[in-house]
């Protein structure tokens, strides 16, 4: 029957020839002394002493591990004030705790659906909810990007009795905004759920960083789902579902990545509630991380760079297109070379001809960060070019 590995050699062979082959770099502790533009640590978090120390009294009160899933041994009541304190700080009736957001998303989406529920997916969404799509058992439309009207047009046209509309909202390449009032409007007139990942939006959109839809005047309605990640603007680890009392319960009942998952270790809980108890003594932090954004996307369009449209970054992630997946590794290398540590993306996790780097605001980059990044992208236009 031959080799069983070759089928994984000549694929191997076939990402490397274009660019798309990925490797662990393992950094230390300080980045390697590079600045960071890369993390997802959006509000630059998760070294706060503040958090460290939720980290460790939670540990030391409930061990290293939760122990089992949540409905066995894993809810501890510190798990549960989690819960609540999520659901308040976004404006939410209940909330939900995972051990990730992935989780959160595919335990939403998949046990929100199935068959006779239609799911509308924008087609630049998350790979998480493109999974939960395809572990769903619905028939699933992808929809045009922030195509509002195609959105209509499948609702309008659809079979199902029931239906799911999900988006990100802060997309997590181009950092763009998803028109969330206008889908609200439309999934309410359709008779649908209308499900929110705001994963790239807590923490730095909306009042206080209360999220996107929180901004958009979705709070609390009773038609909108939200989820969540602790391990962005919040420093620390895991996610969450925020919704109506029927959504919470019927993922406690039926979400297959909440059931049969252990649940989230209580370092994470313990970060994620000090992280709250931050962002509630400093509402303005959410500000920075966006001001700072704004300067990177200043910084790059300066420099002839393809980056966010004329209106600038809707949250703290700002592209700068570079088209070829050897030119995007090229200039990630120039950049660590001259002091910047920054993203970069190539195929599939953007589409064909958009491979980028991907540059992340912290609300605790000084203006001396942004001269070390404008110095490195001055070579990588040099070498490259825009």
């Amino acid at each position: 029957m031959g080799d069983p590995l070759a089928r994984l050699r000549e694929a191997m062979e076939r990402r490397e020839a274009a660019g798309l082959q990925r490797s662990l770099q393992p950094r230390t502790s300080d980045h390697d002394g590079l600045i960071d533009l890369a993390s997802n640590d959006y509000l630059g978090l998760s070294r706060d002493p503040r958090l460290i120390e939720g980290a460790i009294c939670a540990v030391r009160r409930w061990g290293t591990g939760s122990t089992g899933s949540r409905l066995v041994t894993g809810t501890t009541q510190l798990h549960a004030e989690l819960d609540r304190r999520l659901a308040a700080f976004v404006g939410a009736p209940a909330g939900l705790v995972f051990s990730s957001g992935y989780l959160a998303n595919l335990g939403a989406i998949a046990a929100l659906s199935g068959p006779g529920v239609l799911v509308v997916s924008d087609q630049v969404n998350h790979a998480s909810i493109v999974d939960a799509c395809r572990l769903s058992r619905s028939r699933v439309a992808v929809v045009p990007h922030r195509d509002v009207a195609a959105v209509e047009r499948a609702l309008a046209d659809r079979d199902e009795p029931h239906a799911l509309v999900v988006t990100d909202a802060v997309f997590s390449v181009d950092g763009d905004l998803a028109p969330l009032g206008e889908l609200h409007r439309v999934t309410r007139r359709h008779g649908a759920l209308l499900v929110i990942d705001e994963a790239h939006a807590l923490g730095v959109v909306g009042p206080g960083g209360r999220g996107a839809a929180h901004e958009a005047g979705l709070a609390g309605q009773p038609d909108v789902v939200l989820t969540v990640t602790l391990s962005k603007s919040l420093g620390s680890q895991g996610g969450a579902v925020l919704g109506a009392p029927e959504v919470i319960q019927t993922l406690v009942d039926a979400g297959r990545s909440f059931i049969f998952d252990t649940a989230l270790a209580p370092a994470g809980v313990g970060a994620a509630l000090a992280a709250l108890d931050v962002l509630e003594a400093e509402p303005r932090l959410p500000q920075r991380a966006r001001e700072r954004a704004r300067r990177l996307h200043e910084l790059a369009s300066g420099l002839g760079f393809e980056t966010c449209g004329p209106q600038g970054p809707a949250a703290a992630v700002v592209p700068v297109v570079l088209g070829d997946p050897h030119a995007a590794v090229r200039a990630r290398d120039i950049c660590a070379e001259h002091g910047a540590r920054v993203g970069c993306f190539r195929p599939p996790s953007v589409p064909q001809g958009r491979a980028c780097l991907r540059l992340t605001a912290r609300a605790s980059l000084t203006e001396a960060d942004l001269t070390v990044l404008e110095e490195a992208l001055l070579k990588v236009r040099a070498e490259i070019g825009p």
